[in-house]
């Protein structure tokens, strides 16, 4: 197994965020793909950063935005994920996504949205690190995130998950 199947099968087993990021250019065209590398950055300032690949259709559209959206999707949204990880479709023909925060396309039915200003973008190998600084954010508290693992979309783990006897184990027990 080459270096790089390896890390590829070592990452799968690392759970990761399902976003959407979205951004609209100067001509007024929307732009979108699916991501699942999301994360917090600083609090002070409030940034955020997300990766692209660098051959991806929408790089040039998110490197030169002013501001970029990124949609942290629900469970049950699994074919809003795939839509925006197809090349060569229409990403927004569904109309699940409009106008939010900044006039930004945005899922009404996600968990979260954060609505950004294009801070910085830095080199990241063969992808491009988009970090953005927090503008406005939108949280959904009744929305349980859609989380990418092994390779398949899923649902962190909730009460609901876990059987009954072991929810009335106490560390005290062990």
């Amino acid at each position: 197994m080459d270096d790089t199947t390896a890390l590829t099968r070592a990452m799968a087993r690392v759970p990761g965020p399902v976003t959407v990021v979205t951004t609209i250019d100067g001509t007024g065209r929307r732009w979108g793909f699916t991501a699942t590398s999301f994360s917090s950055l600083s609090l002070d300032p409030p940034l955020v950063l997300v990766c692209l690949n660098q051959s991806a259709s929408t790089h040039r559209a998110f490197t030169t935005a002013g501001h970029f959206m990124v949609n942290l999707l629900a469970h049950g949204q699994d074919q809003v994920a795939r839509r925006f990880a197809r090349s060569g479709v229409d990403r927004f023909a569904d109309g699940d996504m409009e106008p939010c925060e900044l006039g930004l396309p945005g899922s009404p039915h996600a968990c979260a949205r954060v609505a950004c200003a294009l801070h910085s973008v830095e080199d990241g190998g063969d992808h491009s690190i988009l970090v953005g600084r927090v503008l406005t954010t939108h949280v959904d508290d009744d929305r349980t995130p859609l989380v990418y693992y092994d390779r398949t979309f899923t649902h962190p783990a909730s009460a609901l998950d876990v059987p009954e006897p072991l929810m009335t184990l106490h560390l005290a027990d062990w």
